[in-house]
């Protein structure tokens, strides 16, 4: 997906939804000041709070699609978060102080005037918001953004809340004073609503929370499937922005080559990013055994220093100079060994069961120290 088209096309969409927002604000605001309508002032003061969270948004397009660099190495796909969890904080604050405001009026209704206008202006204002909600779920849609889903239902929210105004001025006007301010106090509890709904994704996205299990139970099966690998664990997934990021452990046989590993991690990144669209970062960890079960092999020397054992033993045995190379296992938690050794070490008189004789003689009483296994090669 190309990230400076989505970015492109966020900011288009939110800038459009910004347009409206401000004119239906300021026709809400007029009109509902002119006709003494709480409800409808409610709904402008949200309109306008939607300008706030379009310029959210707006911000948050333009830099989640910058490229990562030394301060943010896995990229700024989080800004998209953080201003969605932004967005539902002041949303918060702005229903419960129009909810404060509509309960006042509740208990000190008023009649309204201006009758054809109240109307006429939540009307426009339903359809208006209708409109934006389906043109920002389709480009949300196209590029996979959940913060332009979020801002989608936002609108569809705003077009639900004109019309509970709608229907508190319809009842005010036939004598129902109190439904204007009922009507308020539904717009704030809606908006409450909306800003938990939103916070609460965001948040499970900041602490790092795992995709849908039906996802992650796809994914483990897909790479479970690639030829070389073993079996699949400690496989954690988490949603960075729109992408979606994961590490996963796959076990293989553990006397294969480095070079064949790295491939194999290779067609498990491949395979993970085809089996998941947004996925974006997959980092591949290969194991000889399952290392969730296996003991732990802190009190085992690193290579270095169990080269050095060897060595040491192995000349103090006098059968150190014909051993071409050395290769270490760590399994079992036990370093297993093989020597490769030249063919004209068999010319010599030596069969190889006395050299691995030898060589046993030699590794077996080393601490930590398994099994041992001899090559013949010619140089």
């Amino acid at each position: 997906m190309n990230t400076k088209e989505r970015a492109q096309a966020s900011q288009k969409v939110t800038l459009v939804g910004a347009i409206i927002d401000l004119a239906l604000g300021i026709f809400k605001v007029i009109a509902g000041v002119l006709g003494n309508s709480g409800a409808l002032i409610a709904d402008g003061i949200h309109s306008f709070s939607d300008l706030l969270s379009d310029g959210v948004v707006l911000y948050a397009a333009k830099h989640s699609a910058e490229e990562a660099d030394d301060e943010h190495p896995y990229g700024h796909e989080r800004f998209e978060t953080v201003a969605t969890l932004g967005l539902a904080i002041i949303l918060a604050i702005i229903g419960v102080g129009i909810i404060y405001g509509a309960f006042e009026r509740l208990f000190n209704p008023s009649e309204l005037s201006h009758n054809t206008l109240l109307l006429s202006v939540a009307a426009l204002s339903i359809f208006s918001k209708e409109a934006l909600y389906w043109y920002t779920l389709k480009v949300a849609s196209t590029y996979k953004s959940d913060m332009l889903t979020a801002n989608a239902w936002h609108h569809r929210s705003d077009a639900l809340s004109s019309v509970v105004v709608f229907i508190g001025i319809l009842g005010s006007l036939n004598g129902y004073l109190y439904l204007d301010g009922v009507a308020a106090v539904v717009v704030g509890f809606m908006i409450i609503y909306i800003a938990w709904k939103l916070g609460l994704s965001a948040t499970k996205e900041l602490v790092d929370s795992s995709i849908d299990t039906d996802q992650v139970k796809q994914l483990r099966g897909s790479i479970g499937r690639i030829s070389g690998v073993n079996s699949v664990h400690s496989l954690r997934t988490r949603k960075i922005g729109h992408t979606i990021s994961c590490d996963v452990h796959v076990q293989v046989d553990p006397f294969l080559s480095v070079s064949e590993g790295h491939i194999i991690s290779v067609s498990v990144e491949r395979v993970a990013k085809e089996c998941l669209e947004n996925l974006n970062d997959v980092t591949v960890h290969i194991d000889p055994e399952d290392d969730e079960t296996v003991e732990p092999y802190e009190a085992l020397p690193e290579r270095a220093e169990a080269l050095g054992i060897l060595t040491k033993a192995l000349f103090n045995n006098k059968c150190d100079g014909e051993i071409e190379r050395i290769q270490l296992h760590y399994l079992e938690s036990r370093i297993h060994v093989d020597f490769y050794l030249p063919l004209s070490c068999l010319e010599s008189g030596q069969s190889g069961d006395e050299i691995l004789a030898k060589l046993h003689e030699t590794v077996d009483p080393l601490e930590g120290f398994g099994k041992i296994k001899v090559y013949f090669s010619k140089c």
